[in-house]
């Protein structure tokens, strides 16, 4: 028999004072939980569930199995833990407030802009100055399409497209990570000037990806993907989408320490249109904040998805950006650290807007009572 135990947060506030002091400030960010669901689940089914507040939540947990006891409070303590910034260079990227991730593909088959700046480097470094200028924190430049079905790429011919993104990103002083999920690509962006490693593998697919990003000592990004081979949308078998997604990752993060990397180092992805159907990824998207429980910062990747276009119609993939504004924002009230996108002057946009009002949240006194 196996038990685990979650502890997802379904009661969300702009301001402590909402719930009059009575509220966790999730992951050291923007937005604050009063309500708890602590879940526990027994060979894969969901055996209990519990209800309570900040005040209740020590009693909630004292009845536990003592198999489950220390998780649940590890992720009681994980949901209140503040990160430190990502170090990249001379740039700190601080994660007490969503940060935008720009999106440069330098691919010919990406799903999105394939091959619009995979031989113009002009382009290219037109594109990342202008996420720049509006505000990305972090450019992220991938040189392998992993949209479903898409061919595998050879390693010299990603290091081909990825290295002059990365040396012309560089020289703009930009924050980089590298999309990858293989060794040889990752060892020579990170000496080209790259700082973050993004593997869509979780270090899977090459077993000297962990070793080189051990040594360098850089943040890392683990993905979760079904797939163990090439197609990483294969082999998706859920039993619930959203528990097994957790421990999958919970296990990744382990597997990553062991393997010498820090902790403090681990940013976590749940990997939305990676091997899950329209149900699967709408309802990751709707348990973002369980995912705060492992005690990592989070980042959301939804834009321009293809359960976007399911959702509207068949939208086309440039005509997207509404939906992908919603993804943004729900990452936002869920208090999601990164968010990778393409349209990055929109989101930091409705980014400033909804930081705008949870600051004047925090100073508005009318949910309190008179006296």
């Amino acid at each position: 028999m196996t038990d685990r135990i979650y502890i997802r947060p379904i009661g969300l506030a702009s301001a402590p004072q909402v719930e009059e002091g009575r509220a966790v400030r999730l992951a050291g960010g923007m937005v604050y939980a009063s309500r708890f669901a602590v879940i526990l689940r027994r060979d894969g089914e969901v055996a209990e569930r519990w209800l309570c507040d900040v005040e209740s939540v020590a009693e909630v947990l004292g009845r536990l199995p003592d198999c489950v006891a220390a998780e649940a409070e590890d992720q009681w303590s994980n949901l209140g833990l503040v990160h430190p910034p990502l170090e990249c260079g001379q740039r700190t990227v601080r994660l007490d407030q969503p940060q935008v991730m720009g999106i440069l593909n330098v691919t010919p088959d990406s799903f999105s802009d394939g091959g619009a700046f995979l031989d113009n480097p002009e382009a290219g470094r037109a594109h990342a100055s202008a996420m720049l200028e509006a505000g990305a924190a972090i450019i992220d430049i991938g040189g392998e399409s992993t949209r479903p079905g898409a061919p595998a790429t050879w390693e010299g011919d990603e290091k081909d497209r990825v290295l002059p993104a990365v040396e012309y990103c560089s020289a703009m002083g930009a924050a980089i990570s590298v999309d990858t999920r293989r060794a040889g690509v990752l060892e020579a962006a990170l000496e080209a000037g790259a700082h973050i490693a993004n593997d869509v593998s979780a270090l899977r697919h090459d077993p000297r990806s962990v070793e080189i990003a051990a040594r360098a000592g850089c943040p890392v990004i683990l993905m979760h993907a079904p797939g163990k081979g090439d197609d990483l949308h294969a082999d998706a078998d859920y039993d619930n989408v959203v528990f097994d997604v957790f421990d999958w990752l919970a296990a990744r993060r382990d597997e990553a320490v062991s393997n010498g990397i820090s902790r403090s180092k681990i940013v976590l992805d749940p990997g939305i249109g990676f091997g899950k159907s329209l149900a699967e990824n709408l309802a990751l998207l709707n348990a973002l904040p369980l995912f705060h429980a492992l005690g990592q910062p989070i980042l959301l990747g939804g834009s321009r998805k293809r359960m976007i276009g399911a959702l509207s119609n068949e939208a086309e993939v440039g005509d997207r950006l509404g939906g992908s504004l919603a993804v943004a924002i729900a990452g936002m009230n869920a208090g999601v650290q990164l968010l990778r996108v393409h349209d990055v002057f929109e989101t930091v946009q409705a980014r400033n807007v909804w930081r705008g009002m949870r600051d004047a949240a925090l100073t508005d006194f009318s949910e309190l009572p008179e006296g």
